[in-house]
């Protein structure tokens, strides 16, 4: 049988052993919490032995290499997103539903703190319909005039995982990117590669003030969580949607949904998404760690 045909199992497997790792890390530090924390300070104490033996168990890692009890060790050993992930579970509703106003105020303080800049779901007077919900995926948007699968991409590596998505056959609600080939820049470039579609139509007031709802949710720049894995992006607003039939509450370019994880079967799971509050347009688009 060809090798290829193994694929798909091997990165199932992986994907599985990936998220058993981060469970584990995740109720290992849920339990033994202050110990651990302890231990950072007392990496002398007799305890330390039996603490690092835990670190060992909970990483991959340690099937080949014993760590040393020492800071070091413990910081290495921790992935930082599972604060992230354990906050974010510790205060999300077991269903996919809006948040509450006391529950987007916490959740957006967890992200603001996480992350180390301000996130919001109210941003100058206006939210969306929700801020916790499912995302789909999406197509390619046309960047400008003309734009093709075979003039999409800038290299061979995006190519071969982003061409199977294929491109909307219509423009973004803003119409496209950029004039024409010759005068798309790099912004222009990733605000397509790093495009999400919201509900702008369900936004209260919305229907009521088109215009200036519209202009304020053009490539309006948000922090997208996956908050079972703790992976984000910094995305814009480049289209409207999905339909409310769909059961889906916005949707992720192919590369949103590739680095957040959402490229499973069903291609759809529960993200957060918040306002990024960046008046001087420092932080860029794309994938973004915890500190």
């Amino acid at each position: 049988m060809p090798q290829k045909n193994y694929t798909p199992h091997y990165e199932h497997l992986k994907n599985k052993w990936t998220e058993k790792h981060r469970g584990l890390q995740r109720r290992l530090w849920e339990k033994h919490k202050d110990s651990l924390e302890w231990f950072a300070k007392q990496t002398h104490h007799l305890a330390a032995g039996s603490l690092a033996g835990l670190l060992f168990l909970a990483s991959p890692s340690g099937m080949t290499t014993r760590p040393t009890p020492s800071v070091q060790v413990l910081d290495e050993s921790i992935d930082k997103s599972a604060f992230l992930i354990s906050d974010l579970q510790n205060n999300l509703p077991k269903d996919v539903r809006p948040l509450l106003s006391e529950e987007e105020d916490r959740i957006g303080g967890i992200l603001t703190e996480r992350y180390g800049f301000h996130v919001t779901a109210e941003f100058e007077g206006k939210k969306l319909n929700r801020s916790y919900g499912l995302i789909g995926a999406e197509q390619h948007l046309m960047r400008y005039p003309g734009d093709t699968m075979a003039t999409h991409f800038a290299t061979a590596e995006e190519v071969g995982k982003y061409t199977s998505s294929g491109m909307a056959p219509g423009r973004g609600a803003w119409g496209y990117f950029a004039n024409s080939q010759a005068e798309m820049t790099e912004q222009d470039s990733m605000r397509e590669k790093y495009y999400i579609a919201v509900q702008t139509f369900l936004t209260p007031g919305y229907n009521e003030n088109v215009r200036e709802y519209s202009q304020f949710f053009k490539y309006r720049k948000m922090l997208v969580v996956n908050p079972q894995n703790g992976h984000a992006v910094i995305a814009v607003i480049g289209d409207a949607g999905p339909a409310e039939w769909t059961g889906k509450h916005l949707g992720g370019s192919p590369e949103v949904m590739k680095h957040l994880e959402r490229v499973d079967g069903s291609q759809r799971g529960p993200v957060l998404y918040y306002f990024v509050d960046d008046p001087g347009d420092t932080i860029p688009l794309g994938p973004v760690n915890v500190k």
